[in-house]
């Protein structure tokens, strides 16, 4: 595993659509879902603790907790398979207490779930088409009942128990209202729904058989015991003034009994024809929760209405309105309170309710003020802030502030603060917003929307635009690391822009698809950008050209990043693999193990990587990166995360997914590797104001101080009239105290002669009673003593029965002992002798054999043991099947006559069904007919797709080459223009000689004209030689006679040769060259063409990487086919080091290799000795267990000698005492009543109970004595008829 962590710090965000989303665990927590955890979020300190969901979690369905608040159930879709996890919340953190996975019965997902009131039983309803209602007993994973509630197809959804009783259960969905109580293993019918079903959204028990029921057409029904007792319709109508007034149109105390047409109360035909006459819209009733004094559910959009009981009725009234109140920072404020209201929850002590709304908001009202404020309308309050409501498509972070940004589909821009987990600023636009920036000042940011792209000012209370630039659905933007430049996209351009003249610095062209992900290098001098044509480039910003560039067409490009030495590239795709790449190619390739990363970030030490894949969860990676599954995956979003941000830092971690939540993460890394950056200065506190905004404020202030100055002038004088009036009031109480003082005093003079008068009459009346008592004991006392002589007479005649029963019992006591000593004397001689035969036979055995026997047969008691127990429980579990089948049955017997009737029906029009078959027959066969033609058509359209792929591909390979040998030709030709320049400088001045010269030689002809023809062909041969001069300039001076010229022709022809000698030289030598050159490109080839076999032999030998012996063989057989001994010879010398080196290494390897197999050695000795140790201590108690189990059936099989025995000699009436007993110590006890047969028994039983005990620590002296081992199995003689036999067994 990595050691990179990441922990979840605070979640903005609510998935409204979970079911039963908000739940409270005490007065200060509730608990709701956000992304794929659920929060347990502390109303007054503001701090959150999460409960994840399970690992692979594709959905959260619903949410129940239970009544006594200590278990939170969740269901789940885990690798498309539905799953309810049940967490315990008492522990710190919440653990998993039981996982309900295997299902006997088919369940497509869980969408609703109930706690049974003493919180043991769970209530689970499976999606259509199966519909199942399932009844768990969930501690031991076992299903008690399974009913299918629906057969066509509507949905569940809600189900619920009774508030107190375990077996009353309800369920409530589109058409269905049922009450089913659960008996004998089984949920029965105890409703009959009547008139036209309803779509019942939503239910809530108002007592133990009284249910509240809401619909989509928002009516309210009451039912007792699944009888209608009042029903009321919620309507919505719009007035002149556009305002919307919930009234109560229709009540009545029965299904039967309606108001007549001329009663007060409107009736149902009244409101028909009302309804005629005024717009009406019916609201849904979504949620309904309970309270003491009434209930609370949702009426339509935006409101809750408040109903409370009419004392002695079964009928409830309105008696307060609740609205969801309009947001001012909205785009449409008169649409932002239309939210369907989901889910209701209060609190335990009822001070609170909490609603959550389809936009993803949760809302709050406390009770107690509301009842204050009685006459005002009740609005809600936003319980924490508001969160976003769909997609959040960017994300942006800043240096000098603790400010996050985030853009999202619900067209909304916020700004959150991670250090005090608050929403900054928000507002909403008209307009989409796609991508988001941050300054990282803190005080502006630039937001792509799907018309154009704004630049903003952060103020203190407002996000106001700037500079607004024609860039149309810019999908990514960027400001620079120093915040002096930012990038936008729009489709495959990018264009650059600067913050301080706001101008179009650059445009940046080169992309074929959308681009999806642009980045700045640290030193903002590249910018790098990717796109779903497979292309990574990496820009120049200095010259506005691509620097490297990566294209693989394969793969759709979803994000990348770059280290912070800006020398590696790190890109994700489609392709389900995270890219290094370095110098226009790919280093290495990391697999994402079959999800796909959406999104990627690096801290700004290098040290960390954090991935966000299309399955909504993070992966937390080291840098460098490895191939093996080493990164911790966090189970974070409920879609795909769609942007990703460290802060400044490195502290925190930013993800925002699809399903509308922000994330911040707390990381590190355990080998302290990521330490934190220590900033060198705090965050800054400055905000920007406008300055009308500033004198606005001063001249309210102005406004507020006089006003103030005014109140406390009216106050002062308030507050005399009151004190004169309090005084005046005073007075005239103490006047009425004083006379109601006096009247109470005369009333005490009154009641206290009252009281002395009863208090004499009281004395006299105890004195009369006191001498009538004493009368009364006195003749008691006489009857008493009669009584007692006739008992003590009877008394002295059972002791002397007692005294003759002990001497007879002490008789037959001295017989047993006898008898007893002689049995024992007799075992003791016969066990001896088969002793020491034992011992001998002992002695050859091993002691390991026998300590197997013994185990196998401990063992094999118990397995049969609790076979026979397992058995009995599968012969009752069978025998009820038997039963609910044979129940069953009959009910089918009864079932098969209505299907009998049905079936004669169904025959006919089977027969009618079958025409129309062979009609329909015909009609295949021609249809299969045109079927085969058209594949025919695809198969022949197929083989033209892959010949003209073919072929496509084959053009493709051509026009490759050919732009290669292109590349090469160019190169050619620009080595050629540079020559040809070359020559053509050192050409142009001989060029000019020349002129010169033939300029000087026509002088010379026209001045000495001469007529001879040898001279004229001196003069040719001059021009020729001057023509062939090319390579040192040389001044010719031309003589004015014959002779001179004629040595100057000669030295010229000289120097023409000579300079022909040259050129072929130098011919000679370029050809020898471009052999050279040859040579050396075949040998480059050569090198490549071994390279690369090199590196595929090498990549096979990795393969053999876990077996060092093959391993060995293939890098030596590698060593063989690639080293030359020649090299070797040279290797040698160099290598000395590199083998000191690699001597130095194997022998720390080793000295580590041999501490570890110390420690494996001690750890294996240490648990093998507790290994044993266990052994031995099971063996023992396994033994115990056996000899109790021997010792009870003993005890039994005595007790039942006994009963026998007692039986025998109750004619007889013994009495048997223990010999500890002395007769003198029970002559000393006084008797104070008679003993009755069963007593005496009893007595009897006890004494005979000592004596067992007695010899039995008797036994065990006699088996500590070395060399004698217990007899088991031992029926001793019974005490009555023949004591003298007896038999032994031996088992």
């Amino acid at each position: 595993m990595s050691t990179v962590v990441a922990l979840s710090q605070h979640a903005f965000g609510l998935r409204s659509h979970v079911s039963n989303n908000i739940c409270f665990f005490d007065e200060q927590i509730i608990i709701f879902p956000s992304g794929n955890y659920c929060v347990k979020y502390n109303i007054d300190q503001k701090w959150q603790k999460f409960i994840p969901g399970s690992d692979k979690s594709q959905a959260m369905l619903a949410l129940s907790i239970s009544p006594n608040r200590r278990y939170l159930a969740m269901s789940e879709i885990v690798q498309e398979k539905p799953t309810i996890t049940i967490y315990e919340l008492s522990s710190i953190p919440c653990r998993k207490r039981k996982i309900l996975n295997n299902f006997d019965f088919p369940v497509q997902k869980f969408t609703c779930m109930a706690f049974s009131p003493d919180s043991k039983y769970l209530l689970t309803q499976t999606s259509p088409p199966e519909s199942n209602l399932v009844y768990w007993l969930w501690e031991k994973q076992k299903i008690m009942a399974i009913i299918r509630t629906d057969t066509q197809n509507n949905h569940v959804y809600q189900v619920s128990f009774s508030p107190h009783d375990n077996t009353q259960v309800c369920v409530t969905g589109n058409g269905m209202f049922k009450l089913l109580r659960f008996a004998e293993g089984t949920l029965k019918h105890t409703n009959f729904q009547r008139g036209e079903p309803q779509n019942y959204l939503a239910h809530a028990w108002v007592s133990d058989d009284k249910i509240i029921v809401g619909t989509d057409t928002g009516r309210l029904f009451l039912f007792e015991s699944g009888d209608l007792r009042w029903e009321a319709s919620i309507m919505v109508q719009e007035s002149i003034s556009d305002t919307k007034n919930l009234e109560v149109i229709q009540e009545s105390e029965s299904l039967i009994e309606f108001p007549p047409l001329s009663s007060p109360v409107p009736s149902y035909e009244q409101v028909m024809i009302t309804a005629s006459h005024s717009q009406l819209a019916m609201p849904q009733v979504f949620a309904i929760a309970v309270y003491s004094k009434g209930f609370a559910c949702s009426a339509g959009l935006g409101r809750v209405l408040l109903f409370e009981k009419i004392e002695d009725k079964d009928v409830y009234h309105e008696t307060r309105e609740i609205r969801i109140p309009v947001d001012l920072q909205s785009n449409d404020s008169s649409q932002s309170d239309k939210q369907d209201i989901l889910c209701l929850c209060f609190s335990p002590s009822e001070e609170m309710l909490i609603a959550s709304t389809s936009k993803n908001q949760l809302y709050s009202i406390t009770m107690s003020l509301m009842e204050i404020s009685k006459g005002e309308p009740a609005h809600f309050d936003y319980l924490m802030y508001p969160l976003h409501s769909s997609s959040i498509t960017g994300l942006a972070t800043c240096i000098r502030k603790p400010l996050i940004a985030t853009c999202s589909l619900d067209r909304s821009v916020r700004i959150w603060n991670y250090e005090s987990n608050s929403l900054e600023l928000y507002k909403e636009y008209q307009e989409e917003a796609y991508a988001i920036s941050l300054h990282p000042s803190g005080h502006f940011i630039v937001v792509g929307f799907a018309d154009k792209l704004c630049l903003m000012n952060l103020l203190i209370d407002d996000i106001r635009p700037f500079k607004e630039y024609s860039v149309r659905g810019c999908r990514e933007c960027a400001f620079s690391n120093g915040g002096h430049l930012f990038a936008a996209v729009n489709g495959n351009v990018i264009h650059v822009f600067t913050t301080t003249s706001l101008e179009n610095i650059s445009n940046l062209k080169g992309h074929t698809g959308k681009i999806r992900s642009v980045v700045w290098n640290a030193e903002d001098s590249r910018l790098i950008s990717c796109g779903t044509d497979g292309a990574v480039y990496e820009w120049s910003l200095s010259s506005g050209k691509r620097e490297t560039e990566c294209v693989l067409k394969s793969c759709s490009y979803n994000c990348v990043t770059i280290s912070p030495d800006a020398k590696i590239i790190f890109a994700v795709g489609s392709d389900h693999t995270l890219k290094e790449i370095a110098d226009s190619s790919i280093l290495r390739e990391i697999p994402a193990f079959d999800v796909i990363y959406t999104a990627i970030v690096i801290s700004h030490s290098g040290r960390m990587l954090f991935v966000g894949t299309s399955v909504g969860t993070i992966r937390a990676m080291k840098y460098p990166l490895s191939a093996q599954k080493e990164f911790n995956d966090y189970q974070a979003h409920a879609g795909p995360v769609t942007k990703m941000s460290l802060t400044f830092d490195d502290q925190f971690l930013l993800t925002v997914s699809e399903d509308g939540c922000l994330f911040t993460w707390r990381v590190f890394d355990k080998d302290g590797r990521g330490i934190k950056r220590e900033r060198e200065v705090g965050f800054a506190e400055e905000v920007l104001v406008t300055k009308t905004d500033m004198e606005e404020k001063a001249q309210v202030m102005l406004e507020l101080k006089t006003r103030v100055e005014e109140l406390k002038m009216e106050n002062e004088y308030q507050l005399r009239l009151k004190d004169m009036n309090y005084s005046e009031k005073i007075k005239e109480l103490a006047d009425k105290f004083m006379q109601e003082m006096e009247s109470l005093k005369t009333k005490n003079q009154v009641l206290k002669t009252e009281k002395e008068k009863q208090d004499i009459s009281h004395r006299e009346h105890m004195d009369e009673l006191l001498d009538k008592q004493s009368r009364e004991l006195q003749d008691m006392e006489c009857c008493n003593n009669q009584k007692l002589l006739l008992e003590y007479e009877k008394y002295q005649e059972l002791q002397l029965k007692s005294q003759r029963m002990q001497e007879e019992y002490e008789k037959q006591l001295r017989d047993n002992d006898e008898t007893k000593s002689q049995a024992l004397e007799e075992l003791t001689e016969f066990y001896e002798a088969k002793l020491q035969e034992k011992t001998n036979l002992l002695e050859e055995a091993q002691e390991d054999v026998r300590q197997q026997l013994r185990e196998f047969e401990e063992t094999k008691k118990q397995i049969e043991e609790d076979e026979d127990r397992e058995i009995q429980d599968i012969k009752t579990k069978y025998e009820k099947k038997l039963r609910d089948e044979k129940e069953s049955n009959l009910r089918l017997k009864g079932e098969t006559g209505i299907m009998r009737k049905k079936f004669s029906s169904l025959q006919k029009e089977i027969e009618e069904r079958a025409n129309d078959i062979e009609v329909l027959k015909g009609e295949q066969v021609k249809l299969q007919g045109v079927i085969k033609s058209l594949e025919k058509d695809i198969l022949s359209l197929k083989r033209e797709i892959q010949e003209r792929d073919e072929t496509i591909q084959d053009k493709e390979k051509r026009i490759y080459d050919l732009k290669k040998k292109n590349q090469e030709l160019e190169k050619f030709k620009f080595v050629l223009d540079y020559k040809i320049k070359e020559l053509k400088k050192q050409i142009e001045p001989r060029e000019k000689e020349i002129k010169v010269m033939k300029e000087q030689i026509q002088e010379f002809l026209q001045t000495f004209c001469f007529r001879i023809d040898t001279d004229v062909l001196w003069a040719q041969r001059v021009e020729i030689h001057l023509h062939n001069v090319t390579k040192k300039p040389r001044k010719v001076l031309l003589c004015r006679t014959l002779p001179q010229m004629e040595a100057e022709l000669e030295r010229f022809h000289k120097q023409n040769s000579q300079l022909e000698l040259n050129i072929t030289e130098l011919w000679q030598k370029l050809r020898a060259t471009d052999q050279e050159m040859r040579r050396e490109r075949q040998k480059e080839r050569d090198l490549e063409a071994l390279v690369k076999r090199f590196k595929t032999d090498l990549h096979n030998c990795v393969a053999y990487i876990q077996e060092p012996r093959q391993l060995k063989e293939k890098v030596r057989g590698l060593f063989e086919k690639y080293v030359q001994r020649a090299d070797m010879v040279e290797i040698a010398g160099l290598n000395t080091d590199l083998q000191q080196e690699y001597a130095r290494q194997r022998e720390h390897l080793e000295r580590n290799l041999a501490t570890l197999k110390k420690k494996v050695v001690k750890e294996s000795e240490l648990h093998r000795t507790d290994y044993v140790r266990i052994m031995q201590e099971n063996v023992s108690l396994i033994k115990e267990i056996n000899e109790l189990r021997r010792e009870l059936k003993l005890t039994r099989s005595q007790v039942y000698d006994l009963k026998a025995a007692l039986k025998v000699m109750k004619k007889g009436q013994p009495q048997e005492s223990s010999e500890t007993v002395s007769t003198t110590n029970l002559l000393g006890i006084t008797p104070t009543m008679r003993l009755n047969d069963q007593e005496e028994t009893g007595r009897i039983i006890e004494m005979q109970r000592l004596e067992i005990q007695r010899l039995r620590d008797q036994i065990q002296e006699q088996e500590q004595v070395p060399g004698f081992h217990p007899i088991t199995g031992i029926r001793l003689p019974s005490l009555v008829g023949s004591e003298e036999d007896f038999e032994v067994q031996i088992k």
